[in-house]
């Protein structure tokens, strides 16, 4: 594992360029297996999730390379084989596999995966997409066996519940399916559109991504005929918009989508951060005086879970009580000890969490409990007088494209150590 460590107080400025989306990219990174060609994506952002797929890649003699941003991936050759436990364990998106291993094999055994421990995310809907096509499902001791001996067909499927896995999932499954596949009650992220876009573009036909209904016509092959040029991460945009209102004397982010963050940036509008938005950059002024607001968070387009942590630093700087709501992970919690002992004045009750002014953090020994925990506590050590050092930064490292040099470039202090 690794630490960071950073020195607080410094204010920033200067430009920072958003990387690849995070979440299209480990979705779409399982997905080029459904392809019988050559797969090419471009703003690929280097971070450890993309390091972890390309090892679990080379499990099936699927070779890839990584360089600048762009990620060669090679399906042609693919095998079945056991997929490396250690390397799905660290990555909960690697169930992404289930679904295309099914699609291109119409088969799959893959061990239950790991990641973030950001509270309960059965894949029960996931399993009952995949019986619902024609699979064959047992599960046991953390393993997931299926197996589909007449192909997958096209179906009618109903989510229970929105989620973005599911969706995922089930796409991947039907894409090459027989027949038409319609899923119902489905999530609706700009991520599924992406991995969407990209399927299409290599000939399969996928139609209402972005609405609640998807319907998906199976095709027999996929063939990639052009580079996929990845969508910027709308919650990096966001982690850097909090830490540019909270430390910053004029910080512009470039490579951004606004209209994937209206629910955010209205919320710090509201704050009276006056954000200067154009087509495909964000400026953020020097912003000194701030209002308490108060946030719920929803499934997309609403406010996104993975902004309430990197958005909680900045409520502290806040004239008054600010309150954050999460329906979609209420047990979202790692951050609020940690933040506290950093001096914040924050507390979880009642499903709430409660964020008061606090005129001063100081550095701390803290610990990243996953990805946007790291991300808080981040935006918090820069925050803070003198030294924060976080631990188990792998998880900051997973999810933010060279994160500690976009921050050195825009003035701040921060290095990565071994532990």
């Amino acid at each position: 594992m690794k630490k960071m460590i950073i020195q607080g107080g410094n204010r920033l400025s200067g430009e920072v360029t958003i990387g690849g989306a995070k979440n299209s990219t480990v979705a779409l990174i399982p997905a080029a297996i459904l392809a019988d060609t050559p797969v090419q994506f471009d703003t690929v952002p280097d971070i450890l999730d993309v390091h972890n797929l390309m090892i679990i890649l080379e499990s099936m003699n699927v070779k890839s390379s990584f360089k600048h941003g762009v990620l060669n991936i090679d399906p042609t050759q693919i095998m079945e084989a056991e997929l490396p436990s250690k390397a799905i364990k660290s990555l909960r998106a690697s169930y992404y596999f289930m679904g295309a291993l099914l699609g291109r094999f119409h088969r799959a055994t893959v061990t239950f995966p790991g990641g973030d421990n950001i509270g309960p995310r059965p894949i029960d809907q996931h399993l009952k997409a995949f019986k619902a096509l024609g699979a064959n499902v047992s599960e046991s001791g953390g393993t997931v066996k299926m197996d589909a001996p007449n192909g997958l067909h096209g179906t009618r499927i109903f989510m229970d519940m929105v989620s973005v896995g599911a969706t995922i999932n089930a796409v991947l499954a039907a894409v090459r399916a027989q027949g038409t596949t319609i899923i119902e009650n489905v999530a609706r992220e700009p991520e599924i559109v992406d991995l969407a876009t990209f399927l299409n573009n290599m000939g399969a036909k996928i139609r209402g991504v972005g609405t609640d209904t998807i319907r998906i016509t199976g095709v027999d092959t996929l063939q990639s005929m052009n580079t996929h040029t990845i969508i910027a991460d709308r919650i990096e945009t966001g982690t850097y918009l909090s830490l540019a209102a909270a430390m910053g004397d004029g910080v512009m982010l470039n490579n951004v989508i606004p209209e994937h963050l209206e629910a955010y940036t209205s919320k710090l509008i509201d704050m009276g951060v006056d954000l200067q938005i154009d087509s495909d950059k964000i400026y953020v002024p020097k912003t000194d005086h701030l209002k308490p607001i108060s946030v719920k968070t929803m499934p997309y387009p609403g406010f996104a879970t993975d902004l309430q942590q990197p958005l909680t630093p900045l409520l502290s700087k806040a004239a008054g009580e600010s309150t954050i709501v999460d329906t979609i992970y209420p047990k979202r919690v790692k951050h609020i000890p940690e933040l506290q002992k950093m001096g914040m004045d924050i507390e979880a009750q009642d499903g709430r969490i409660v964020v008061r002014h606090t005129e001063k953090l100081h550095g701390a020994d803290v610990k990243a409990g996953e990805i946007r925990a790291g991300a808080s506590l981040l935006i918090a050590g820069l925050m803070a007088d003198g030294e924060t050092v976080i631990h188990d930064a792998d998880h900051i490292l997973r999810g933010y494209d060279r994160v500690v040099w976009k921050l050195n470039r825009l003035n701040a202090n921060v290095r990565i150590e071994k532990e």
